[in-house]
């Protein structure tokens, strides 16, 4: 590990996207208190800077979004050194206007997942400032890498528990809502970022328009990931440019929510 680069930088992959460097990357197994992460991270460099990156799925797909390791995930990256992390996912849009390919950096999160492990605090009395559940910095660095995909800079993300798709009224009790996108695996992974005071930013594709939207029609799996394979390479270019853009690479002052607070452990 010593003779490793620091990577101060991660990347998260998500459906479909299970690999980021191009040449040779270092691929370290971390133990965590938390278990193993879902596969072993691996390091590489982008224009002369370390970066990690972590297939959030596994590198076969093997979890499924209400078993990920999601704990684990972050504590490896944050031991490792990592500080600010890209979050790309698959989403079904709630809206007509944002069809398939385009690309949305969200500003806000609601859970609707139930059962999953969401806090590294189970005692001590440690609240974090989640109001705003995403970084600025790295929303707005991921808005200028778009390049020549479309991108919308906001919306609302709701996170439902999967693995099954949303039902037709669920999907328009969602729009009816205000909010804008769907997702499986966007929560807990933020608030666990915002405990570690790492900065965090979704970057969200979509793929489909999700079930409430088209009369006689319903998501499908392989529709899904057909879609994103389509879109991975400008996708992936966008992951290498935000990381390549990032101005700084310690934790931003808004995410560090920790101040004059008493923790009951370290920080990896």
């Amino acid at each position: 590990m010593s003779s490793l680069p620091r990577p101060a930088l991660a990347v998260i992959g998500g459906s479909g996207f299970y690999d980021f460097f191009d040449h040779d990357a270092v691929h370290v197994e971390v133990d965590t208190p938390y278990g193993a992460p879902s596969a072993p991270v691996a390091i590489g460099e982008v224009e002369g800077r370390a970066v990690a990156f972590l297939p959030r799925h596994g590198k076969q797909h093997e979890f499924a979004p209400h078993t990920l390791p999601y704990q684990a995930n972050m504590w490896a990256l944050r031991a490792l050194g990592v500080r600010r992390v890209f979050a790309p996912c698959a989403v079904g849009s709630l809206r007509a206007d944002w069809g398939p390919g385009t690309v949305a950096v969200p500003d806000q999160l609601v859970d609707r997942t139930s059962g999953r492990p969401q806090t590294y605090f189970d005692g001590g009395g440690v609240h974090v400032s989640f109001a705003d559940p995403y970084c600025d910095d790295l929303r707005a660095t991921a808005v200028k890498s778009a390049g020549e995909l479309r991108v919308e800079d906001s919306g609302t993300m709701v996170v439902v528990q999967g693995p099954r798709f949303s039902t037709r009224a669920e999907s328009r009790w969602f729009a009816g809502q205000g909010w804008d996108l769907v997702n499986m695996t966007g929560h807990p992974e933020a608030v666990l970022a915002r405990e570690l005071e790492m900065c965090y930013a979704a970057v969200a594709l979509v793929t489909d328009l999700d079930a409430g939207l088209e009369e006689g029609t319903g998501v499908h799996a392989v529709d899904v990931f057909a879609e994103f394979k389509k879109n991975l390479g400008p996708f992936k270019e966008l992951m290498r440019r935000a990381v390549t853009a990032v101005d700084g690479t310690d934790t931003c002052e808004r995410c560090r929510v920790h101040a004059g607070v008493s923790l009951p452990f370290e920080l990896p």
